[in-house]
């Protein structure tokens, strides 16, 4: 063969192999896909620490991280979790938890009984100042140590060895299951925990027990987490990366969900939600949750009841729903909303409707409590609310709402979701804009918040009688008398009304066609502990 021959033969087969290996590496990538999805989480974390956090935005990063005892399956169906067994005494009184030989810290370290009881007394420390440290009332002597009339050792919580837990109650607790699967109830690392007073706000410190860990954290910017190699299930776990990204308007959230940036968004412009729901990667969903605005009775005007009941007969809780909201929600005349059940149906449908709109008889409240108050002029009042598309749109629409049915000019003032939480715990407001979600659903969770030692209730509203009845309620063990005790409670804090239910939620999302095996709840924010990237 001649040498001119040789070169282009060796030419020939160097281009044929290369072009193989291009095709195989072009069939390769398509066949192959990253495991990673980026969602938006809005804004940045109220706070990461089990104990300390109230947010459900927040509680949906942690739920990524950490699990209890107890957790729920796709179907939201309440299961065990870390706990592989768990005996209950006869009296139900007693539960005895095994936890999970297999389950571990995400460094590797065991997940052991003492684990769990130094993580529930750091909630009911007082020193902590858990605002949720209610939940675990249900814990023999747990409320006594939280107000300082009791030690920890009186704390209904026992090791017996390194992977089994008792738990004391004060008394049977049919929901506790469910009430367990809260954030509250996590797991914390002590030596994390003691050693870095701020170990919550960098991403090396969160050393977690769930699905995912985190791995990195630009404040203001971003949350990443990684799959859990050590988790005990991790074989269930398809992801390796969730990207939580912090952007809080929502047109920039949904342009970014249109170009493939973003793979979920939970909050849709009203503008877009026509042409959204027209999509396949649409999701309408119930939520357990109540919208509301929250008076400061201890601030004028709120200080008279006849204002606060003329304000909540003023608002047009349809044209809001139907003209503002457009996503699904309905009207709310109580505090609790539908999906509770109970022995005689659903909670909401036996309790109805506590007051109805009626705009002259406002008037005429406003007109009497001006005399009562021996004001000359109606005193100013400003509503806040935290910085949101959403949350405007509804400030403006009852601001026009109060011109027109009340003459009564109302100031608009926004803050930053953190500091306005500040600003309401501080008292430093008159009225305020809130939601609540159960995050278990009972009628109790919801009316709970109004209880005058709830740490949530920033109204300075205190009334013992409704305390009374839903202590009296959580030892009650015939069932319908239970529920008895709540619908007085109900009835009690609608007739004071430290707050104006507004509207009953629907959750709506968007979720990318490329993403399957997401588990939607109805009183929590979507798990994507099952979810995984598709080749579409």
């Amino acid at each position: 063969m001649k040498k001119k021959e040789i070169v282009f033969l060796l030419l020939f087969v160097t281009m044929f192999m290369a072009a193989c290996s291009e095709e195989g590496n072009k069939s390769g990538a398509e066949g192959s896909v990253k495991q990673e999805i980026v969602l938006n989480a809005g804004s940045e974390p109220a706070s990461l620490d089990p104990a300390m956090n109230t947010s459900i935005g927040s509680g949906w990063i942690l739920d990524h991280m950490y699990e209890g005892l107890y957790t729920r399956d796709q179907e939201g169906n309440v299961i065990l979790g870390v706990a592989e067994d768990v005996e209950v005494s006869e009296d139900g009184t007693v539960y005895t938890f095994k936890i999970k030989e297999d389950a571990k810290w995400s460094d590797g370290s065991d997940l052991t009984a003492e684990d769990f009881k130094y993580s529930w007394e750091r909630v009911l420390d007082p020193n902590t100042g858990a605002r949720f440290a209610y939940y675990l009332y249900v814990i023999k002597n747990a409320e006594a140590y939280n107000k300082g009339e009791a030690s920890a050792e009186d704390v209904g919580i026992k090791v017996i060895d390194n992977k089994t837990l008792e738990v004391t109650l004060e008394s049977p607790t049919a929901f506790l299951d469910s009430l367990m699967t809260i954030w509250t109830f996590y797991p914390v690392k002590k030596d994390i925990v003691e050693n870095n007073k701020d170990w919550t706000l960098d991403a090396e410190n969160f050393v977690t027990n769930g699905a995912f860990y985190m791995t990195k954290w630009e404040h203001d910017n971003q949350i990443v987490l990684s799959k859990n190699d050590n988790y005990y299930s991790e074989s269930d776990i398809t992801l390796n990366q969730i990207t939580f990204e912090m952007v809080d308007d929502a047109t920039t959230a949904y342009q970014l969900y249109q170009t493939g940036d973003l793979d979920f968004i939970g909050s849709i412009p009203t503008d877009q939600l026509t042409v959204a729901k027209d999509s396949k990667e649409y999701t309408e969903f119930p939520y357990y949750s109540t919208a509301m605005f929250i008076f400061n009775v201890n601030k004028e005007p709120f200080t008279n009841e006849k204002v606060r009941q003329a304000f909540a007969m003023s608002v047009d809780r349809k044209s809001l729903v139907e003209n503002v909201g457009r996503t699904g929600e309905t009207p709310a005349f109580a505090m609790v909303p539908p999906g509770a059940d109970t022995p005689d149906g659903d909670f909401r449908e036996n309790g109805g409707d506590y007051f109805e709109e009626d705009y002259e008889k406002a008037k005429k409240l406003i007109e009497e409590a001006m005399k009562e108050e021996g004001w000359s002029e109606f005193p100013e009042v400003t509503l806040m609310y935290s910085t949101s598309d959403n949350n405007k749109r509804y400030a403006e629409a009852v601001q026009e709402m109060l011109k027109q049915n009340l003459n009564i000019n109302l100031k608009l003032a926004n803050q930053e979701w953190n500091t306005y939480l500040d600003t309401l715990g501080r008292g430093d407001y008159q009225m305020g804009r809130m939601s609540w979600t159960g995050l278990y659903i009972d009628p109790a969770v919801n009316l709970e918040y109004y209880l005058g030692t709830s740490t949530n209730n920033r109204t300075g509203w205190v009334n013992e009688k409704y305390d009374q009845l839903l202590k009296d309620a959580k030892v009650e063990q015939d069932v319908e008398k239970r529920y008895e005790l709540l619908h007085e409670a109900e009835k009690m804090l609608m007739t004071d009304l430290p707050m104006m239910p507004l509207y009953f939620l629907t959750k709506n999302y968007l979720t990318s066609s490329e993403i399957e095996g997401v588990a939607f709840y109805e009183n929590r924010s979507p798990l994507f502990k099952w979810a995984k990237r598709i080749d579409n």
